[in-house]
C-alpha cells in the first residue's frame, strides 16, 4: 500500500535533516534529445492544428505521454528523491502562444499524473524511499513588471487578476497529484506573487494543502532577477508564503551561481534548494558542462553548508543527476535554523529593522 502525501511529506522533512536530497534534471533537454519533428507534438488529436505545436513540452503529456513517463523514469533511477511535472508552461497564457490555453488545465493535469505515476512505481520498488513530486508552475511568456513597449513604460500585456487566474487554473488542476507546488524560474517576483496567491487560494479549506517551494533565477552576474531584485530581497518578497524550501535555479551555471546561493542559505529560514543549469550555453544552444564538473561544483556547495536540496536545470541529464546525487551521498544539509525577529522589507535591495 503505498504512502500518503502527508505520511511522505514527513518522510522526506525528515529524511532532508539527515541527508541532502535530490531532485531531476531537464525536462527540456531530454525533450530535445529525442529529436521529435513538429508531429510528435500535434499527435493524433492536434493533427489538424492550424499552426505549428514543436517547442510545446507541454503538450506531449498528452500526445506522446509514455516518453514523458520514460524521462521521469530515467531520472528516479539516477537517483532523484523528487521530480518535476512536465507543466512548466501549462498555463492559459504560455499555452495562448499556440492556441491551445483551452487545453491548458488538461495539460497540467495530465503532466502531474505522469509524474505521480512513475514516483508511485519507483516507489513501490523501495517502500522505505519516499519519492516525491513537484508540481511545476513557471513564470509565464508574460510579465507583470516591464512592459513589452520600449515606448511605453506603463503598458502591461496582462493585470494581475489574469495572471493569478491563469496560476489557480494550473494549480487547482495537479492539486489531487503532487506533492509540492514548485513555483520556479522566477524572474518577475510579481508573477510569482500571483502565482503564491493563486496556490494558497487553491489551498485553503484543502484537508491536504499542498506546500510550496519557491526557486528564483538570477539572469548574470550582478546577482540579480530580470526586474531588478537582489537575492535577499527576493526572499524578502516571497517569505511571507512560508515554503518548504527555497533557492535558486535555471539562468548561470554552478560556478556563477555559487555566491548567490550562499546569499539565499544565509537568509532563508527553510530549506535552501539549488539546481543551476550545466554551465552556459555555446554558440549552438547547447550545454557543455559534463557531469562530474556540475556535481563537483556542487559537491563543494554542500560540503561548504549551503544547500538541503540540489539537482539540475537546463542542460543536466540523467547523468549529470546520477554523479550529483554521488557527489553529495554522506554529506550533512545546511542547517535550517530561525532568524531573529526583524522588519524585513524589500524593494531592488532588502532592508532590515531589529528593535
Amino acid at each position: 500500500m503505498s504512502m500518503s502525501r502527508a505520511q511522505r511529506r514527513e518522510k522526506l522533512t525528515a529524511l532532508a535533516k539527515t541527508r541532502i536530497l535530490v531532485t531531476d534534471g531537464a525536462m527540456g533537454t531530454a525533450i530535445q534529445a529525442l529529436g521529435l519533428a513538429d508531429k510528435a507534438f500535434h499527435g493524433e488529436r492536434f493533427a489538424t492544428w492550424p499552426v505549428p505545436l514543436r517547442g510545446d513540452n507541454d503538450l506531449l503529456s498528452l500526445t506522446l505521454p509514455d516518453a514523458i513517463r520514460t524521462i521521469h523514469e530515467d531520472y528516479l533511477a539516477a537517483g532523484a528523491d523528487l521530480i518535476e511535472t512536465n507543466t512548466f508552461n501549462a498555463t492559459s497564457i504560455s499555452q495562448a502562444d499556440y492556441g491551445l490555453q483551452d487545453v491548458a488545465a488538461e495539460i497540467a493535469k495530465a503532466g502531474a499524473k505522469l509524474a505521480r505515476a512513475a514516483a508511485d512505481a519507483a516507489e513501490a520498488a523501495e517502500p522505505d524511499r519516499p519519492r516525491a513530486v513537484m508540481g511545476a508552475i513557471g513564470p509565464l511568456s508574460k510579465t507583470l513588471s516591464i512592459s513589452p513597449k520600449v515606448e511605453d513604460p506603463g503598458y502591461r500585456e496582462v493585470d494581475f487578476d489574469q495572471v493569478y487566474d491563469s496560476y489557480y487554473a494550473q494549480a487547482a488542476a495537479m492539486a489531487d497529484e503532487v506533492d509540492f507546488f514548485a513555483i520556479e524560474t522566477v524572474f518577475d517576483t510579481l508573477n510569482a506573487k500571483a502565482a503564491i496567491a493563486a496556490c494558497m487560494d487553491v489551498n485553503a479549506g484543502a484537508d491536504d494543502p499542498v506546500p510550496l517551494i519557491l526557486s528564483g533565477t538570477i539572469t548574470d552576474n550582478s546577482g540579480r532577477t530580470l526586474t531588478g531584485q537582489t537575492t535577499e530581497a527576493f526572499w524578502n518578497s516571497i517569505a511571507h508564503a512560508k515554503p518548504w524550501a527555497a533557492g535558486l535555479n535555471c539562468a548561470l551555471g554552478a560556478s556563477d551561481l555559487r555566491p548567490f546561493v550562499a546569499d539565499i542559505a544565509r537568509a532563508a529560514d527553510c530549506m535552501v534548494i539549488a539546481y543551476p543549469n550545466a554551465g552556459l550555453p555555446n554558440a549552438f544552444g547547447q550545454y557543455d558542462e559534463t557531469p562530474d564538473t556540475t556535481s563537483g561544483h556542487l559537491g563543494e556547495w554542500a560540503r561548504d553548508g549551503l544547500v538541503n536540496i540540489v539537482g539540475g536545470c537546463c542542460g543536466t541529464t540523467p547523468d549529470h543527476i546520477r554523479a550529483i546525487a554521488a557527489a553529495v551521498a554522506g554529506v550533512k544539509p545546511r542547517p535550517v535554523t530561525p532568524r531573529p525577529v526583524a522588519l524585513r522589507l524589500s524593494g531592488l535591495e532588502p532592508f532590515e529593522l531589529i528593535a
